[in-house]
């Protein structure tokens, strides 16, 4: 089928062809995807697949770039997050609770977002994605008044896409790239519990078991080198495509911090004039959090508030953020140094799942005793580009 692009504009040939007998992973049911978008589902798909696989509940993701900005599964919301995420009120079906999960995990950079749920999309799910900003959305089956909501929004052009669950993939895949074919066996090695058994610190509780498996599929779909922080069910923090591992540690570390930072009682309390659209709230309640408001941006935010601006001090944003705990990270690749648990441990992390096979496994393990964090080798490198 003819795209609307490649990955840019001035790329106006693009095209997706099936390989095997003219059969499909997905078809379009309505819009133009462009190549972005056409990777962003392929990849989206096989994420919630696989995660609805392994806890066996209904699963979501929101992707920007070939990687996740986010992704949850459909566990029930606490009050606060009801209150962050803006859904108070709204009815909230697992699909629904999975997507607004995986949205809310990084809003910022799930503007503009290709969704995946790995359910047939209902009603409720379609009308939270009516509000928000979002380019297409890949699942395996919809409502009818899910359907016709869809194809309404941005003005009949919103991709939306049908996922085949039976596709099989081949063995192996390709691509081209400057006149040459790369040929690789499929990355088909599904991640399950079964991969949580080799346990060399600490235990693993069930919850931290449920978050290792969502985080370690999350990054399997993720450009490496690539770390992810889960908790609850789901992604708070991804570290993308970094070329350090303890950078991607620091990353999803700083991207943990904020979305924990929204659940302060001051940031909950922000109360903006009517007029203010749910995009801007977000990028408000971001730059509030993020605490360096130029002068202009700062008269700009006044303006925008209904009450009072009472700006977070340096010590509330510590104190607040030393109290995030429980948090389960998974990473792609192995751990080389024990700079990575250092910072971990800086965001609340208790569990680690990784690779291991590093020269200083034993040193890494060490850091982890001594701060209390449970290690688990999985034996499995999950890269991806």
């Amino acid at each position: 089928m003819d795209l609307k692009y490649g990955c840019n504009p001035h790329q106006s040939h693009a095209s997706a062809t099936p390989l095997q007998d003219g059969t499909a992973p997905v078809k379009v049911l309505n819009g133009t995807p462009s190549l972005i978008n056409f990777l962003d589902a392929l990849n989206a798909w096989q994420l919630v697949k696989e995660v609805h696989a392994a806890p066996d509940l209904p699963a979501a993701a929101s992707f920007k770039h070939v990687s996740p900005a986010g992704a949850g599964v459909a566990v029930d919301l606490s009050d606060e997050l009801v209150k962050a995420y803006e859904v108070e009120g709204r009815e909230l079906t697992p699909a629904a609770t999975a997507y607004v999960r995986a949205r809310g995990a990084d809003p910022k950079s799930s503007f503009g977002d290709f969704v995946a749920l790995s359910d047939t999309v209902d009603e409720a799910t379609a009308l939270f994605l009516k509000g928000v900003i979002s380019d297409g959305i890949v699942a395996p089956g919809y409502e009818p008044a899910a359907l016709e909501i869809l194809k309404g929004k941005k003005g009949g052009k919103f991709t939306v896409m049908q996922a085949d669950p039976a596709f099989e993939p081949p063995a192996r895949e390709g691509r081209e790239a400057f006149g040459m074919r790369l040929v690789q066996d499929r990355n088909n090695t599904p991640v399950t519990l079964d991969h949580l058994t080799d346990v060399r610190v600490g235990t693993l509780t069930d919850a931290a078991k449920r978050d290792l498996v969502l985080g370690l599929i999350a990054i399997k779909y993720t450009q490496s080198n690539s770390v992810g922080y889960a908790l609850d069910g789901q992604m708070i923090g991804i570290g993308a495509g970094q070329q350090s591992r303890v950078d991607c540690t620091k990353l999803a570390g700083s991207k943990a911090d904020t979305w924990h930072l929204g659940l302060h009682p001051k940031v909950l309390g922000l109360e903006f004039k009517p007029e203010v659209k749910r995009q801007q709230r977000i990028n408000w309640r971001v730059r509030f959090i993020e605490g360096d408001l130029t002068p202009g941006e700062e008269a700009s935010f006044r303006d925008a508030l209904a009450g009072k601006l009472d700006l977070l001090t340096d010590d509330e944003r510590r104190d607040w953020v030393s109290h995030l705990d429980g948090v389960s990270l998974a990473s792609d690749g192995f751990i080389p140094f024990r700079d990575n648990i250092d910072h971990a441990q800086k965001h609340g992390v208790k569990f680690i799942a990784q690779p291991g096979g590093s020269t200083r496994d034993d040193e890494v393990n060490a850091a982890c005793a001594e701060y209390g964090i449970a290690m688990v080798h999985t034996h499995l490198r999950l890269f991806h580009h």
